[in-house]
């Protein structure tokens, strides 16, 4: 039985503990993330990412901390919201089409409307969003009506208890209830997890930490980062609508995000290690060395503006025959 010392050590710091998952659990786990990603990306939305802007996700950020959310619900809650949204404006322009035909109306009206009903609703549901993040989390402190109501009242909304939990009924209905969607963090977690049981020494818990602050950086600076990162793929600085189309399923790829977190992390932490590291991902992935490459110098120039990978990988070179994912 574990002490109570032991308990308030855990709740007090509830980072992952690495290690003491067997092989079999590890691989079955890495099987099921990686055909999660693979039948997420196969059915994606256009409009994906649209809903990651820089200003949303800094304010489900903030919120998350002023209540005092671990980051497992700040990444689920900037997920769901997502997802919310494009199944709302994809729902509601139908309705609008539809409309337009019957009535035989211009469609500016009709766009219109669908503006103000996203718009009268966007905080109310971001709110949601995130009380049903807080819901999902393993160690949490849930948040409950009165503290949802209580900050929308300090943004002089005047909602009820009972639109609060209409908005969450909402939430759940548009997305057919399944909300414990995965996210990148999980991906990075077991990926650490995969490279120690493979016999890689690293220092577990500040390289959990350190790719922690570069994923809240990565969302943080979503588009800016994945702009770059396209035109390091296409040697080109002004890529065309088609690469660009062609590039947003890079953008929603949960397992390259986290490769690359690992690979960054690794090399800013503990840079002797880094090649092996990122043969290691390749191999456990199929992402190629190349592409991880790319990814790093892509979060790096932003971080710290160094161009050193990339200098580095140059010298030590890709494996013969790899193509990268802009091919």
């Amino acid at each position: 039985m574990v002490s109570q010392v032991q308990a308030a050590s855990w709740w007090r710091d509830p980072s992952p503990i690495f290690g003491k998952v067997a092989p079999e659990i590890i691989e079955d786990t890495l099987i099921h993330l990686a055909t999660e990603n693979e039948h997420y990306l196969s059915k994606l939305s256009d409009q994906a990412g649209c809903f990651k802007d820089t200003r949303i996700v800094e304010f489900i950020f903030l919120l998350s901390e002023k209540w005092h959310l671990d980051q497992s619900a700040r990444y689920q809650a900037v997920e769901l919201f997502e997802r919310f949204m494009i199944k709302q404006v994809e729902q509601i322009s139908k309705s609008c089409r539809e409309n337009v035909k019957s009535r035989e109306q211009g469609q500016g009206s009709s766009w219109s409307s669908l503006k103000d009903q996203i718009d009268d609703t966007f905080v109310l549901r971001l709110v949601s969003c995130i009380q049903l993040a807080s819901k999902l989390s393993l160690h949490y402190n849930v948040v409950n009506s009165d503290t949802a109501l209580k900050f929308l009242q300090s943004l002089k909304y005047s909602y009820t208890k009972q639109e609060l939990l209409e908005s969450e009924l909402a939430v759940l209905k548009m997305l057919h209830f399944e909300i414990n969607v995965l996210t990148p963090l999980a991906y990075v977690e077991l990926l650490l997890e995969v490279l120690g049981y493979n016999g890689c020494l690293l220092p577990a818990k500040p390289l959990h930490q350190m790719c922690m602050q570069l994923l809240d950086f990565s969302y943080l600076t979503r588009d800016t980062i994945y702009d770059t990162l396209l035109k390091i793929a296409i040697e080109n600085s002004t890529p065309s609508e088609l690469q660009i189309a062609k590039f947003l399923a890079v953008k929603e790829d949960f397992m390259l995000l986290a490769v690359g977190i690992i690979s960054t992390s690794v090399f800013i932490l503990s840079p002797e290690h880094w090649q092996q590291v990122v043969e290691h991902l390749n191999c456990i992935t199929g992402i190629t060395s190349q592409s991880i490459l790319e990814f790093s110098y892509a979060v790096l120039i932003h971080v710290v503006g160094t161009t050193t990978p990339k200098q580095h990988y140059r010298n030590c070179g890709p494996s013969s025959g790899e193509q990268n994912y802009a091919s």
